[in-house]
């Protein structure tokens, strides 16, 4: 498993703060297609999902917590989205709250494939419906040994 990190997200991290903070109240969107070649490219593909906590549109963060270098979603928090279109999920990005989805060099961003299994993000079912609520019940980042 390999995630794309947006330069934005690698510059913060290496200056000025956090990875939780980067991405705090920020949303998981969830693309058809490949993903693009970096985290840094703009979207492709058809938005199929919108995730942040309860589906409610205002976002989430991390926990306060790492464990061995994994960073987890707040256990008590309920991911969730509705989705917005019919199609099958091939990528995800993890973005900031102010994150307009364009080419940029600044915003954090995390982008990963999504799969089944074996994958940055696994769903029990890649085929996304329109209007049918898609949970994440799992979702953690992990930073490599260096």
């Amino acid at each position: 498993m390999t995630y794309k990190v947006s330069t934005g997200l690698r510059n913060q991290m290496l200056v000025t703060g956090s990875l939780r903070a980067a991405l705090a109240s920020g949303k998981i969107r969830i693309f058809s297609g490949s993903e693009p070649a970096s985290a840094d490219a703009a979207e492709t593909g058809t938005l199929l999902c919108v995730i942040d906590k309860d589906g409610a549109g205002a976002g989430f963060s991390m926990d306060t917590t790492a464990v061995d270098g994994i960073v987890a979603k707040v256990v008590s928090d309920v991911l969730k989205g509705t989705n917005l279109a019919t199609g099958t999920a091939g990528y995800y990005r993890h973005v900031g709250s102010a994150d307009t989805g364009g080419v940029s060099t600044t915003e954090p961003r995390i982008q990963g494939r999504v799969s089944t299994s074996g994958a940055e993000m696994n769903l029990g079912s890649t085929s996304l419906v329109s209007g049918i609520e898609q949970p994440l019940d799992e979702y953690s980042i992990n930073l490599p040994t260096f």
